[in-house]
């Protein structure tokens, strides 16, 4: 025996399509694989800017390196000193230098480098003599220069000088320099290190040497904003699949 239906009632299963109601996940950006033209150029820049950035912090390092050392490195501008003499250097090269203050550091065949009286121009020459030289000043009486006498012993006061030549000179400096004009002794020669230190250093040369990579740098910063505008273009969803995912919205 079956129960009777009950009046008025129907089962319908209708079949209803789905659809995602959520919203689209945002585009990726993909990367494209750089191509082997780009690669070389990327390649080509950076090894500018390694190689003209590293050539211009030589130029700074090495006088700050020399400077550490309690040393100096100075750049020959005269021929005044070739030869073939040790310790000779020409025009171009760079002379290390080591500040003295004690007389007795200095010995006849050195090199050293002074302002001579009354000029302001260094002068780099060896030393052929050694002499303590009284102090002179100028007597108010008779105009003459006369020795300045030490108060307490009433004797000259007597004060180092170094009389100087130099190689390539066929006399002798005219005038005596004392101590306290000597800037320091040459240690060591640098041929042609004078040449390449001052072009580095003159506008020129740190725009030769900085110009380069700031150029590279800046193209490889506009490759890759161009590379990222590309990436973003090629992700970006079509105008068809914005109306799809518009009627899904809705």
């Amino acid at each position: 025996m079956t129960a009777p239906a009950a009046f008025g009632r129907r089962s319908v299963h209708a079949t209803q399509p789905a659809y995602d109601r959520r919203a689209p996940a945002p585009p990726r950006h993909r990367q494209t694989p750089p191509t082997p033209g780009r690669r070389v150029v990327t390649a080509g820049l950076w090894t500018i800017v390694l190689l003209f950035g590293l050539a211009y912090a030589v130029s700074v390092a090495v006088p700050l390196w020399f400077t550490l050392n309690d040393q100096r490195l100075m750049i020959v501008t005269s021929g005044s000193m070739s030869g073939s003499a040790e310790g000779a250097f020409d025009a171009g090269d760079a002379v290390v230098l080591r500040q003295i203050s004690d007389p007795s550091e200095l010995r006849v065949g050195q090199v050293a480098s002074f302002w001579p009286v009354g000029s302001d121009q260094l002068v780099t020459h060896r030393i052929v003599a050694l002499q303590s030289l009284p102090v002179m000043q100028q007597d108010t009486d008779t105009g003459r220069m006369v020795p300045t006498l030490d108060p307490d012993t009433g004797e000259p006061i007597m004060r180092p000088y170094i009389f100087t030549k130099g190689d390539a000179n066929l006399n002798p400096d005219p005038d005596a320099t004392p101590l306290s004009q000597v800037r320091g002794i040459v240690l060591d020669v640098h041929p042609k290190w004078g040449w390449v230190l001052d072009w580095a250093g003159s506008p020129v040369g740190r725009l030769v040497l900085l110009g380069p990579p700031l150029a590279a740098l800046a193209t490889l910063e506009g490759l890759a904003l161009l590379r990222e505008r590309r990436s973003r273009t090629a992700s970006a969803p079509s105008r068809r699949e914005v109306e799809d995912d518009a009627r899904l919205l809705a």
